[in-house]
C-alpha cells in the first residue's frame, strides 16, 4: 500500500495526491477523477512557486529572511480546503477534518 494512501484514513481526508517536481502527478487516491487528481497535482505546484516568488521578494524588499512557509501552505474554501506540504496535497472537508492533525501527519508522510 502507498505510504500516502494512508492519508485517506484521516477524518475529513477525501483525496491525497504525491506529485512530482515538476508538478506531474505521482500518484492520487480519493473522491476525485484520475485528471482532476492531475489538476489538483499541477494547481499544487504552481500554487506552491507562486507562494515561493511571493516570498523571495519579500525577503528582497524587506531585507528579512523566513517569509516562505516552512511547512506547507493551506488554501480554505467555505466548504473545503486544499493542503500542501512538501509534494504532497490534500483535499480537506472543513466540518470534518483537524487540520493540526492532518498536517502533522503529511509531514511524516513527506520525510518518507
Amino acid at each position: 500500500m502507498a505510504l500516502i494512501k494512508r492519508m485517506l484514513a484521516l477524518d475529513g481526508v477525501n483525496v491525497v495526491c504525491h506529485f512530482r517536481d515538476d508538478g506531474s502527478l505521482a500518484e492520487g487516491y480519493g473522491l476525485l477523477q484520475h485528471h482532476e487528481m492531475v489538476q489538483l497535482a499541477k494547481f499544487a505546484h504552481h500554487y506552491r512557486r507562486m507562494v515561493q516568488g511571493n516570498a523571495d521578494q519579500l525577503s528582497m524588499f524587506t531585507g528579512m529572511r523566513g517569509w516562505t512557509p516552512p511547512r506547507g501552505w493551506v488554501v480554505r474554501g467555505q466548504r473545503q480546503s486544499a493542503c500542501c506540504v512538501a509534494n504532497i496535497v490534500c483535499i480537506v472537508d472543513n466540518d470534518e477534518g483537524r487540520l493540526n492533525e492532518i498536517l502533522e501527519e503529511m509531514q511524516e508522510v513527506a520525510r518518507w
